[in-house]
């Protein structure tokens, strides 16, 4: 076992160092001039701009701004913002349980609703409840997180005011009232998509030689579907939702920003607009570590699973 995660490890190594450079390059395509933003476009001397310049190293060359900010991130230093003035680590460091609790909430929420939706779909195919089922989940699947996000305020926080509009609280309980209506936002198209997957899997397993047999043995149908069935029509599933709850983290940045939560969505999309380098570099590169550590975890649950998986 630890061989095998040793050897996901290392293959990470290439696909971050790739996507540092992606990020690194995609950040300067924006013609805005980073100096002009941290002045807020007031006129400034030669030695003010090269002062500015020297200390944020934009008067070195492309690749040496890369080099230097990798091997800072490498050491765990992903630089000082030109927005905020201080720390981009300080700045994710104070945002991030606002983003975590919220693409926790999501995902248990989407789970917690998919699976048993999927199921039931499976267990009544064809019938009234499956098609019922069905096209909830295609509304849920066509609908963009943002628009989603937005209907579910206007209905539930500014109409029936049941729910706070804005802003989070201050404490995790707190936070809980605050980030419902997001999470419901976030986690319908993990519902849509968990649930048609896990259908498809349970008619599959349903269908198969040996449910049938367990069925002709006697054995009660509800055994057969939960205790045989489920077990194996889960695991793909794994798979699924570990990759959407990585996708969750670009949907955060949208529901955060329509919730305004404070959480690193708000400042990831002004970093964007006032070309704040070092924070879209080290949070975007945070989110994509992130993700492909939630696919290693799903690596391991998996080779737990199956031990066959860790001789690939």
């Amino acid at each position: 076992m630890v061989k095998f995660i040793g050897k996901r490890i290392l293959q990470m190594i290439p696909i971050l160092f790739a996507v540092s450079v992606l990020i690194f390059c995609m950040v300067r395509i924006t013609p805005s001039d980073p100096v002009a933003s941290m002045t807020k476009g007031k006129k400034i001397s030669a030695e003010t701009r090269q002062s500015l310049e020297e200390k944020y190293y934009l008067d070195k060359s492309l690749p040496e701004q890369y080099v230097i900010w990798i091997t800072h991130a490498m050491g765990g230093d992903l630089g000082d913002s030109f927005e905020y003035k201080q720390s981009v680590n300080s700045l994710i460091a104070g945002r991030l349980p606002t983003t975590a609790q919220l693409v926790l909430m999501s995902a248990v929420l989407a789970l917690v609703i998919a699976i048993p939706i999927g199921v039931i779909s499976a267990v009544r195919m064809n019938r009234l409840t499956d098609r019922i089922l069905s096209v909830l989940t295609l509304i849920f699947v066509a609908s963009p997180v943002f628009l989603t996000a937005i209907a579910l305020m206007l209905v539930f926080a500014l109409r029936l005011k049941m729910f706070p509009s804005f802003g989070s609280g201050k404490t995790f309980v707190e936070n809980l009232r605050y980030l419902f209506l997001p999470s419901v936002a976030l986690s319908l198209n993990m519902v849509a998509l968990i649930s048609r997957i896990t259908r498809s899997n349970m008619i599959e397993q349903l269908n198969s030689n040996y449910a049938t047999t367990a069925i002709a043995k006697g054995i009660p149908y509800y055994q057969v579907v939960m205790k045989h069935c489920f077990k194996n029509a889960v695991i793909p599933v794994i798979t699924v939702a570990s990759i959407q709850i990585g996708t969750m983290l670009v949907g955060a940045v949208l529901v955060e920003n329509v919730f305004a939560l404070g959480g690193l969505g708000d400042i990831l999309i002004g970093g964007v607009k006032s070309s704040d380098y070092p924070v879209v570099q080290g949070i975007t590169l945070m989110l994509v570590t992130v993700f492909l550590l939630i696919n290693l975890l799903v690596d391991i649950v998996y080779a737990l699973i199956d031990p066959r998986i860790r001789l690939e």
